[in-house]
């Protein structure tokens, strides 16, 4: 006999019961408002609502074609459930590759292709992430993902996803970059290594640590893709400087070739896929060199090439060769090297990039998989509502919660302003019958939770 939460039982009820009405109910609101829409769908198989129990985990694409065997690894852990691929630009592609050429059984497989920003706040877009059991980025622009969804309710849906139902999420090129809780961001367009190098603080180098998707494995990480262009290693370089100098956080780096993939299991085991030794298909794993007294920059600030030697052992990488049966392996709780790859030191000297031969460092870095201090979400019970919602408030800073409840054409209907860190009753009873989005600010700190109103008592 499965075992299952409370909780888990509820999103049951309610997506089986109620599943289909609020499809009904969204697919009206999407034909009634198709002038307005925002987005493209494309879906292989069921229309209607698995329920499963997904694995969890994460899968880093590094871009150009995507290999099949990380990707096998990644369906495998929808247990047969709906896949959602979201992207801001391109086709349906992923559906019959992962729906029909991967042999592995799910559901669905559904593309929605976001246009513009407004996406981020349609309800058949939010239905079918709540939905999924799989979710996978394209690549693109980074910053068309960051500028569409950071701060709305696509980002927070998925963190409810990954946190309350443990689905496997992935991406490639553009959608690997997103994955880190640090991320180079392109706001600015793409930053090079000569230039970045030269100035670490080039308007480029956009390096964001604004919360965003933040998935629990990728604390204190940042990636990068493409790494096979010899243009990338001098930018992660600078960006594992910018982080520790910025916010004194010796981050670590996953970095991928073109063919090459990285998936992490919920223990924070990385597995290293690709066509090695047929091709030299890499990932990489940097830290800054904890076995030093002193692992810091000599040399990074605005207008100056960066200087990051300390005796050309500055930073720690583990050079980890993919192959079919993903061998090579790395510990990303604790960031030791498990085999299948050999340790380098990369350093920069007035920014010119150093490589050579190297050991592992003699240290245990942080573990990346321990619970933040405080709650990292409000909690909102249930989604679906006839009266009234249940809201849990964790103490962020402070300053008191600015909440509102508005309609999805923007009209607000009811504000309040809560200011300690407790469970608060909001009584929406003579709202009428429809979507809405409930909204919580505290400094920097958003939040955003969809709900939807049935009947009034």
């Amino acid at each position: 006999m499965i075992m299952v939460s409370a909780e888990y039982y509820w999103s049951w009820i309610f997506r089986t019961v109620l599943g289909s009405w609020v499809f009904v109910y969204m697919a009206l609101f999407s034909v009634q408002n198709a002038h307005a829409q925002t987005y493209q769908s494309f879906r292989v198989g069921s229309s209607a609502d698995a329920i499963t129990l997904p694995m969890g985990g994460l899968c880093l694409m590094g871009g150009a074609t995507d290999n099949d065997d990380a990707i096998r690894w990644f369906l495998q852990r929808a247990d047969g459930g709906d896949v959602l691929v979201l992207r801001s630009t391109g086709s349906d592609s992923y559906n019959e590759y992962f729906y029909g050429d991967m042999g592995v059984s799910l559901h669905s497989v559904e593309t929605i292709v976001c246009l513009e920003a407004g996406a981020s706040e349609d309800p058949y877009v939010l239905s079918r992430i709540q939905q999924a059991e799989a979710i996978w980025f394209a690549g693109g622009d980074q910053w068309d993902y960051i500028r569409f969804w950071r701060d709305t309710p696509v980002d927070s849906l998925i963190r409810a996803g990954v946190r309350e139902r443990n689905i496997v999420v992935g991406g490639t090129s553009a959608g690997m970059a997103i994955q880190g809780n640090y991320y180079f961001s392109a706001e600015n367009g793409t930053a090079t290594s000569p230039a970045a190098l030269a100035n670490p603080y080039n308007n480029k180098v956009t390096v964001d640590s604004a919360r965003f998707l933040a998935h629990p494995l990728m604390r204190q990480v940042i990636t990068d893709t493409h790494f096979d262009n010899p243009d990338r290693k001098g930018r992660a370089m600078v960006f594992l400087a910018r982080i520790l100098t910025s916010f004194g956080d010796p981050a670590l780096a996953i970095a991928c070739d073109e063919y090459t993939a990285v998936c992490i299991d919920t223990a924070g085991l990385a597995r290293v896929f690709g066509t090695y030794p047929t091709y030299e298909d890499y990932a990489y794993f940097l830290q800054p060199n904890c076995s030093l007294d002193d692992f810091s920059p000599e040399t990074c600030e605005p207008g100056s090439p960066l200087t990051w030697d300390r005796d050309a052992e500055a930073v720690a990488v583990y050079r980890v060769p993919g192959t079919i049966e993903g061998n090579g392996q790395f510990s990303i709780r604790d960031r030791t090297a498990i085999g299948g790859g050999n340790w380098q030191f990369w350093s920069v000297s007035e920014g010119i990039l150093g490589t050579r031969e190297g050991s592992a460092p003699d240290c245990q870095g942080p573990s990346l998989l321990e619970p933040a201090p405080v709650a990292q979400e409000p909690g909102v019970f249930p989604s679906i509502f006839s009266a009234s919602v249940t809201l849990t408030l964790p103490q962020v800073s402070a300053e008191p919660w600015q909440v509102q409840c508005q309609s999805m054409d923007g009209r607000v209907w009811k504000t309040w302003t809560l200011q300690d860190a407790s469970v608060h009753t909001l009584e929406l009873d003579n709202l009428p019958i429809g979507l809405y989005l409930l909204t919580l600010q505290q400094q920097n700190s958003r939040y955003s939770s969809p709900l939807l109103k049935l009947a009034s008592r």
